[in-house]
């Protein structure tokens, strides 16, 4: 797999594990056409993530669950902050240039779908964050974590369960995110704005398959 942060066929959205600039209100949009986050390099409560060893995989479908899509995203930057072995926040970017295709790369008709404003419209907004607000212990490695997810200038509040992992000084965490991409105004196809569609329904839902791995 290639080292890439993934997102669905948008249905596809995402995109992402991550996502915009992460200071809007909930439902705000912001037109942020560079990135803007500011990381706490040489702080020792926050450890950098390995954009090479992480990633996103999504995973998009029809409706009717007969045409499945998946495919990776890069992450561009982040950091997780940890406290007593423990992850208290953190922020993750994801540049939407780098959407692709599982089967096909980045060069086809179905990247260049999801980057124009049927789905993610990555020119003006090249950029989708995931800050962390919340993380909830269920026991030593399991977490719910909730955080402010951007896409497109626009931010709502997800929670989702995660596996996190910190020792010798390295931290691992394996996620799992389902988001309602029309929340972001991803509409394509959806039954819930087009009508008559039949077949050719997308669902509104996105899964993502968050792995991280970040290291001081």
């Amino acid at each position: 797999m290639n080292n890439k942060l993934s997102i669905t066929y948008l249905i596809l959205i995402i995109a992402p594990l991550f996502i915009g600039c992460g200071n809007e209100k909930d439902g705000n949009k912001n037109n942020a056409s560079a990135s803007s986050l500011s990381l706490h390099v040489g702080n020792e409560k926050y450890f950098m993530i390995d954009t090479k060893e992480s990633v996103v995989t999504w995973k998009g479908s029809s409706l009717n669950g007969l045409n499945t899509q998946t495919g990776y995203i890069y992450i561009s930057k982040g950091e997780l902050m940890i406290e007593n072995g423990q992850l208290m926040g953190g922020i993750i970017e994801v540049d939407m240039n780098t959407i692709e295709d599982k089967n096909h790369g980045t060069d086809n008709n179905l990247v260049n779908h999801l980057k124009d404003p049927d789905f993610f419209e990555v020119i003006k907004f090249p950029f989708s964050t995931i800050a962390i607000t919340k993380v909830a212990s269920i026991n030593d490695e399991n977490k719910n974590i909730t955080g402010n997810l951007t896409i497109k200038g626009i931010t709502h509040s997800v929670t989702f369960p995660a596996q996190i992992e910190v020792k010798d000084g390295i931290v691992k965490a394996n996620a799992k995110l389902v988001i309602d991409r029309t929340k972001w105004d991803v509409r394509y196809k959806s039954a819930k704005f087009y009508d008559n569609l039949a077949n050719q329904t997308m669902s509104d839902s996105i899964e993502y398959h968050i792995k991280i791995v970040a290291q001081k």
